[in-house]
């Protein structure tokens, strides 16, 4: 079992015996990150969430092992062990790996080889592992303290150009009329962004609004999406001089906010393009899932040192049924 735990979903998918994943990749809503406050509590809801229903029907189903890459995990290792062990109570596996989804990613996108991977949705973090063993994380500190450029850092900084224009401080935009659209009266916003728990994954709905404002040529929108790229190609920059080396370095960017396409990666790559290490970018063999899938089964790759992984010492539980849900008052 594979799962990609993020901000915004998580996602599940059941390999049966390598031959391949099934059709069905189950995803709910995701959860704050490990880091939060009640993290792994609210990860380990997620997880069941989305796990259970791939097993519903099948009581003697006994996994090998689950791999979850979970937002948060780098920068909380004790929860990630914690999350792996109370897993490992609740679901009929031999064994269960708990990560980053920034490692998962990187796994993913490199098919468990070395080199750089910008991972950006909600959140965002460059992760770098060298030939030599050495590892570099690079932001990933969440909403408040960095994932600078990624989707919640976009759609709150385009919130704040539209509060700006709204209050008369800045120049007129056409954010303010996206964030009308989207969230209301802006008189209103500060309690719509948090009305769901997830302050920064409703901030990150609003990033597309704002590249598509920046592709339309609206200069807030364009300063926002430019500065995004600048902060998304430094980290890049200093994991690639952080694990060293002087050979070309794959690199690799992944996760959802590339839909946003080129408003965002066309300076992304001419920051990258100044690079005085040479960069080999390359398409990403993989998602997440994938990097989950591979860890799952080798405990010999480079990212091993980043993973919690705890093996079970006594009869696995029977497959727990899913969470019900309660019928709507009539």
């Amino acid at each position: 079992m594979a799962v990609d735990l993020g901000k915004t979903g998580c996602r599940a998918v059941l390999w049966n015996d390598g031959a391949g994943p099934a059709p069905d990749v189950h995803e709910v809503p995701g959860a704050p990150g490990l880091a939060a406050d009640h993290g792994v509590e609210l990860a380990r809801t997620a997880v069941r969430a989305a796990v259970l229903p791939l097993l519903e029907g099948q009581p003697h189903l006994r996994l090998a092992s689950v791999c979850v890459g979970a937002a948060g995990a780098a920068a909380a290792p004790e929860a990630a062990r914690e999350l792996a062990g109370l897993l490992l109570e609740d679901l009929p596996a031999d064994e269960v790996a708990v990560t980053s989804d920034a490692v998962t990613a990187h796994a993913g996108a490199l098919g468990g080889r070395t080199g750089v991977v910008l991972a950006i949705g909600t959140g965002s973090v460059a992760i770098g592992i060298g030939e030599d063993g050495s590892y570099a994380r690079v932001d990933g500190w969440g909403p408040w303290l960095g994932d600078e450029g990624s989707g919640a850092w976009i759609g709150a900084a385009g919130l704040r150009a539209a509060l700006r224009a709204h209050d008369g401080r800045g120049p007129d935009t056409a954010l303010l009329a996206a964030a009308e659209a989207r969230f209301g009266d802006p008189d209103r916003l500060p309690s719509a962004l948090g009305r769901d728990g997830n302050p920064a994954r409703t901030a990150a709905t609003f990033a597309p609004d704002v590249a598509r404002a920046a592709a339309a040529g609206d200069a807030a929108a364009s300063a926002v999406v430019q500065d995004a790229a600048t902060a998304l190609g430094e980290a890049v920059l200093a994991a690639a001089h952080r694990v060293g080396g002087d050979d070309a370095l794959p690199v690799t960017i992944t996760g959802g906010l590339t839909g946003l396409g080129e408003p965002l990666l066309g300076p992304l790559r001419s920051t990258l393009a100044g690079s005085s290490r040479p960069l080999e970018m390359r398409p990403p063999l993989g998602d997440p899932l994938d990097g989950a899938r591979l860890l799952a089964l080798d405990a010999s790759a480079p990212h091993e040192p980043h993973v919690a992984r705890v093996r079970r010492t006594m009869p696995h539980p029977p497959v727990p049924s899913p969470p019900v849900t309660p019928p709507a008052d009539v």
